[in-house]
């Protein structure tokens, strides 16, 4: 999906485990099937998981994950990721990288929730939890800036879609989400990246958030993705009433979602194509409100 990516298969993982875990070294390692951009992901026989980064830019959430899951996952509703143990450099491998305890529960899937009301509850319990932690230390939030920071890369996004999307309605909707009022509270936290591969489902009900690569402290508005992400209208408006935010914080998570999906949309196009479907529904969701 992009230059410098490291060539990550079962071998590589299985001399990585025998060479710094050995007591884990015979057991069976499966690779995950996921859509995920940063992460190759490897089950290690029935309760661990290896997680490795998949490209440089991804190196550095390794030891932020290692750093505040501790801190965080305990104060949360749902489960997290535990670290069990961090790897270093080795048998070809040139980066840091993970294992964490295993979780029960596949990925949401956009377009057939079986409870949409139920998990918007559950969506809304996780970001209130989240918010109510203590930010004091926290770090900087990945999506905690304002909106403006991301205008130059949207508008180089909408040049490439020129012709694929709806780009004059699309322009006009990030426009508006631009004129909402910048967040004035205190930093606060936000997961930053609650997409559907990063929720687990059992029975339609959320059970666990993972990758906390992007967690960190700012505006929390960022946590409102999953609105047009995952859920679907006849839930949003649950979803927001649960979280209980103004109509400045909505506009900004709104002007999020829609411009996560822009921006990835050209990029993944071609090489990540589950990526690119659900960066279409995102636009299609935020285009069809403004009607």
């Amino acid at each position: 999906m992009r230059e410098g990516e490291a060539d990550i298969d079962v071998p590589l993982v299985r001399r990585l485990i025998a060479e710094q875990f050995p007591r884990w070294a015979g057991l069976p390692v499966e690779r995950l099937e996921s859509s995920g951009t940063e992460n190759a992901m490897f089950r290690l026989g029935a309760d661990l998981v290896v997680r490795l980064p998949r490209h440089p830019g991804a190196v550095e959430d390794v030891r932020h994950e290692q750093r505040w899951l501790p801190r965080l996952g305990p104060r949360l509703p749902f489960a997290t990721p535990e670290p069990l143990a961090l790897g270093g450099p080795g048998t070809g491998f040139a980066w840091p990288w993970s294992v964490y305890r295993w979780l029960e529960g596949g990925n949401p899937v956009v377009g057939a929730l079986t409870e949409p009301e139920l998990l918007a509850k559950d969506l809304a319990a996780f970001v209130g939890a989240l918010r109510r932690i203590d930010p004091d230390g926290g770090p900087p939030g990945y999506r905690g800036a304002p909106l403006a920071a991301r205008d130059e890369e949207m508008r180089a996004a909408l040049a490439q879609l020129e012709g694929r999307v709806d780009t004059a309605a699309v322009t006009a909707r990030w426009e508006e989400a631009l004129r909402a009022p910048e967040y004035a509270g205190p930093p606060v936290w936000a997961h930053g990246d609650l997409m559907a591969g990063n929720l687990l489902v059992t029975g339609g009900r959320l059970t666990g958030v993972i990758d906390f690569g992007t967690v960190g402290v700012g505006d929390p508005a960022v946590d409102l993705i999953t609105a047009w992400c995952l859920l679907p209208a006849t839930a949003r408006g649950l979803f927001r009433e649960a979280v209980d935010v103004d109509e400045a914080e909505w506009a900004r998570g709104r002007g999020w979602a829609l411009s996560i999906a822009a921006i990835a949309l050209p990029y993944y196009w071609h090489t990540n194509p589950p990526v690119a479907e659900n960066s279409r529904h995102v636009i299609g969701e935020v285009l069809a409100e403004a009607g």
